[in-house]
């Protein structure tokens, strides 16, 4: 029997997840040192409690207590979906617990195939409570770097910002992720060290689990920064349970983000995705049998862009929030968060908008004359209303970045030739979301996935198999906004409406001039 083979059925001892209906099974030693959250999508999430700790030892909720963690209590999860979707007032906070909860899920499965995969690249693999442990608090700290309306701060405010790489020489963009790496090593490394259990057991003596480990575990891999990084190769084979196409991250995400919108209370199979998911050398394996499984969830995951984080008219407050980041970024927060982190810890969703609601009494003009916009959002009030919309899809192999639909200035000057010259000085915004299904083969994140053939036993990039390899590898909803005048005028809607169809293939195309 091949290795792969053997990589399998070690990684196949599988139990159905107990946690959905029942709290796990505690010894009496065990129940003074565990606490438990009911969770609406996972059921009993356990964890370590400061009770029968040993002296200096921090503990699995003494961290979750941290000021670092508590703070995304104030941060949505759904970073302006929530104005649109009643129900779905979740935080980041209760996502990171579920995505603690999906990392021990992970582990417990992975961990025989992951020693395995330690082995034949000359490795020895840390303990089970030590890989949990790390994987558990890096699933815990993940979101920490996040600032007000999460990954749309990132966008207008954060990539303002650099941090220095680790060579010391270069730098890398400023993100929630690099951000909150820092955060993990200057902020909460003391604590990190001093972690000594999970529920499923205790480190081994001598073990010491590293900031530093967990903080690269938690940020996109990057090619220059990476090659320059030593880490140990059962590092990186983890790194995919937060970096790849299905991660701890991710399908926690996925499956609260489904049921508390309302878009549905099952939404892909998780157990059979976990069950069929194993190492090898190569990266993380799914077998063909979870092929399935894993194209229902990229497909879930690909519609709720579409129905949730993209709707309309998520996207036009979207419009206007960056009209106000625009105008009021220094007035938010002064300066370089990296720099204030001690100012950061209390910067939220709920500090900004509490702030920005009352500029209208500032005795500074630019927070007055700001001050209407921003109760227009909080108060969500729409200043732009949609024309049209269309999709456009992507294929493995499409010069996507060549694509007039792929710069929003490009797009907006490409329509406005289309129109008639009496309205080409219409004031419209264009919008062009984006979703990458799943990466680019040259970019980094993209080795991190593989397929498992059973007829062949070989391990295989995923892009050969048939169902995986039909899924678009990106798509943008690209969209034009105008005022409510201009909506309600039909011809010079129709004249808009005329011009993007013309330029997405949807109207009539141009016949040519001769027979040739």
């Amino acid at each position: 029997m091949s290795w792969d083979c053997a990589a399998i059925q070690s990684g196949f001892c599988f139990t159905p997840d107990s946690s959905l209906q029942t709290p796990p099974m505690l010894g009496k030693e065990q129940i003074l040192g565990i606490n438990l959250i009911q969770d609406p999508v996972h059921g009993y999430i356990p964890f370590c409690s400061a009770e029968a700790g040993e002296p200096g030892e921090v503990s699995e909720r003494d961290l979750i207590d941290s000021p670092w963690v508590q703070r995304l209590r104030q941060i949505h999860q759904l970073q302006t979906a929530w104005w649109i979707f009643p129900s779905a007032e979740h935080s980041r906070f209760q996502h990171v617990l579920g995505v603690m909860h999906l990392a021990s899920r992970m582990i417990e499965k992975l961990y025989p195939s992951l020693c395995d995969a330690g082995r034949k690249l000359g490795e020895a693999v840390p303990s089970l409570p030590c890989v949990e442990a790390m994987m558990r608090i890096a699933a815990l700290l993940h979101d920490v770097g996040h600032g007000p309306f999460g990954h749309f701060f990132d966008e207008h405010f954060l990539k303002r910002f650099s941090i220095p790489a680790p060579d010391g020489k270069s730098s890398v963009t400023m993100t929630h992720e690099t951000l909150g790496a820092e955060i993990i090593r200057r902020k909460l490394g003391d604590m990190i060290r001093k972690v000594r259990r999970t529920p499923n057991g205790r480190l081994v003596d001598g073990e010491i689990l590293d900031p530093d480990q967990i903080a690269w575990l938690i940020v996109r891999p990057n090619e220059m920064a990476d090659r320059q990084a030593d880490r140990p190769r059962w590092l990186h084979l983890l790194r995919a349970l937060f970096c790849g196409l299905y991660t701890v991250d991710n399908m926690d995400f996925v499956l609260r983000d489904a049921f508390m919108s309302g878009y549905s209370s099952h939404s892909f199979d998780i157990d059979r995705l976990i069950l069929y998911s194993f190492f090898t050398e190569k990266g993380l394996t799914i077998h063909q049998r979870g092929v399935a499984a894993l194209t229902r969830f990229i497909t879930v995951r690909a519609e709720l862009f579409r129905v949730v984080y993209y709707h309309r008219t998520v996207r036009a407050i979207d419009l206007a929030l960056k009209e106000a980041f625009r105008q009021s970024g220094d007035l938010m927060f002064p300066g370089n968060p990296l720099e204030r982190l001690d100012d950061y810890l209390y910067f939220t969703d709920w500090s900004l908008l509490v702030d920005v609601v009352r500029w209208n009494e500032s005795d500074d003009p630019r927070k007055q004359d700001i001050a209407p916009l921003w109760r227009d959002i909080v108060f969500r009030k729409t200043t732009w209303h949609l024309v049209i919309e269309r999709t456009i899809l992507f294929q493995v192999g499409a010069k996507e970045q060549s694509s007039v639909f792929s710069n929003e200035a490009i797009l907006e000057t490409a329509i406005r030739c289309e129109l008639p010259e009496h309205y080409r000085n219409i004031d419209i915004r264009i919008d062009i979301p984006r979703h990458a299904q799943r990466p680019g083969a040259h970019l980094p994140s993209a080795n991190l996935n593989f397929l498992y053939d059973p007829a062949s036993e070989q391990v295989r990039r995923l892009e050969e198999e048939e169902l995986f390899r039909d899924i678009p590898q990106s798509y943008r909803i690209c969209r034009i906004y105008a005022s409510e005048e201009t909506v309600n005028t039909p011809a010079m809607k129709m004249a808009l409406v005329n011009a993007f169809d013309r330029l997405t293939s949807q109207g009539r195309p141009a016949d040519d001039a001769t027979n040739m």
